[in-house]
């Protein structure tokens, strides 16, 4: 498949998923005759999610499906009128509104980190504000949860994780993305059908406690259910009791499959009690009847710490199924991404802008930007400079630059380069996405490349070590110079 449109979409409606804010300062724009004025911003975000080594970049193509559908419709405007707070001239403006900025972007799938201009938009003030909202509704969450996904992946050590979180989702949509950014994320499969429909997405399951208790017995249950779906038989064996009733009942069904000259594969779930001692008891069992190669596959509120250490204990286990913790992202329930000013034309000509603050970790890098990712000789990534646009930068050898939090000191990347890879792409322009959508496997796909080539420090569960990211020399003395002078800002 190469990037159906959401459900959502095919409505296109979602002009109006922005903030009341938004609205004010686009009439303000219009009344202060300043629609043509032309602006820069970049998403980022200021930190990774706790014990995190890197982030995977998701969300960009439904944000860029938003983008091309982006109208004002009768109903949106009707609405925004009854608000009693625009002109009919501003609504009028609004209903003729086509978006026509230009995007950049680091491909969806890469893995991104701290601070760094994921995308670049460059437009007028006007409709750069007014897609601020959405872009960050579609970047931080999707990111969030790919990045979720490559952990809990991470523990699992290369053995399917089945993402199931639909019933425990943010609603609809959140199931629907969330399923989206985690199969992006290493999940081999979701047990979202719409997802699946939507994405094409591998669909997998088993089936719920109620078919075994809706029969007369256990074992009836199990043998229905083995030959309606031989080819996908996983049976759920902790409804009653696990090693007295469940496995005994589950080895007696596929058995009597393979008696019959059905080659069933024996696979159990398990979803409560002491897993690690289960799966162990389980696997015996299986295997002492003659049953090879068993597929044991856990769920229960699992999360990469629980997975690593069940693997630690010798769990019989062999594929994962995961849910809550990971469609929520329970122990961080947001990315902090933002979307700043960070230029604007005058005369002709590109004036950086740039925030300050107290805090100098939250004082933003000024001027339009290329993001540049260098590699070592090994193709491992050894680090990233923010380079102003146009600037030239090296393509190999020693690589230097400046701490963007004390942006007057010097710094380098941790080894000689030997291979700079420029990763803002052109992705938006004259209304429309350029090139086609990629298939959601390639985006997998870069995304399982990129982890396999970042270096193992980087992908500890705890205590990772802290990726470079620079500032180039350029943007960081102009960084300097406005700190020290806040009215060139």
């Amino acid at each position: 498949m190469s990037g159906p449109i959401d459900p959502w979409f095919a409505r296109k409606g979602l002009a109006l998923l922005t903030d009341f804010y938004e609205l004010t300062m686009m009439a303000g724009y219009w009344k202060e005759g300043r629609i043509k004025q032309q602006a820069c911003f970049n998403y980022f975000f200021r930190s990774l999610p706790p014990h995190a080594g890197f982030s995977v970049m998701a969300g960009l193509g439904p944000f860029l499906e938003y983008l091309e559908h982006l109208r004002f419709n009768d109903d949106d405007l009707a609405y925004v009128a009854s608000l009693n707070m625009f002109e009919p001239a501003f609504l009028d403006f609004l209903r003729e509104f086509r978006p026509t900025c230009e995007v950049h972007a680091v491909p969806e799938g890469s893995l991104v980190f701290p601070f760094e201009p994921i995308l670049q938009v460059d437009g007028t003030l006007f409709e750069t504000q007014l897609i601020e909202t959405a872009l960050l509704n579609f970047l931080n969450y999707q990111t969030l949860i790919a990045t979720k996904a490559a952990r809990i992946c991470l523990a699992a050590n290369g053995e399917p994780v089945i993402e199931f979180g639909l019933r425990r989702a943010h609603g609809p949509d959140g199931g629907v993305s969330g399923s989206r950014a985690a199969y992006i994320g290493g999940c081999t499969a979701t047990s979202n059908v719409l997802a699946g429909k939507t994405y094409g997405i591998p669909v997998t399951g088993t089936h719920a406690h109620s078919w075994v208790m809706s029969y007369p017995n256990e074992l009836d249950a199990f043998r229905a259910f083995a030959r309606l779906y031989p080819e996908r038989c996983v049976l759920l064996v902790d409804t009653y009791d696990t090693v007295k009733s469940g496995v005994p009942n589950a080895i007696k069904a596929f058995q009597e499959m393979r008696a019959l000259g059905v080659p069933v594969r024996p696979a159990i779930r398990l979803d409560s009690g002491d897993l690690a001692k289960l799966s162990k008891i389980a696997y015996r069992m299986m295997r002492d009847a003659g049953l090879d190669d068993p597929l044991i596959v856990a769920s229960n509120d699992l999360e990469e710490d629980i997975i690593a250490d069940l693997k630690r204990q010798g769990a019989k286990i062999n594929a994962w199924g995961v849910g809550t913790h990971l469609i929520t992202s329970f122990d961080c329930p947001s990315l902090n991404g933002v979307y700043k000013l960070v230029a604007v034309k005058e005369n002709g000509v590109w004036a950086p802008r740039m925030k300050i603050s107290s805090n100098l970790d939250k004082a933003t890098d000024p001027a339009r930007k290329e993001l540049v990712r260098y590699h070592n000789a090994d193709g491992e990534p050894i680090g990233d400079i923010i380079y102003r646009a146009g600037e030239p930068w090296a393509e190999s050898g020693v690589i230097t630059g400046r701490h963007r939090v004390r942006p007057h000191h010097e710094a380098h990347l941790p080894e000689p380069a030997a291979r700079a890879e420029a990763l803002l792409q052109p992705a938006f322009r004259d209304g429309r996405r350029i090139g086609d959508p990629p298939p959601i496997q390639e985006i997998r796909a870069r995304a399982q490349a990129q982890i396999a080539a970042l270096p193992d420090e980087f992908k500890r569960l705890r205590n990772p070590e802290i990726y470079h990211v620079l500032l180039s020399t350029d943007i960081g003395a102009m960084k300097d110079a406005m700190l020290d002078n806040p009215d060139l800002a």
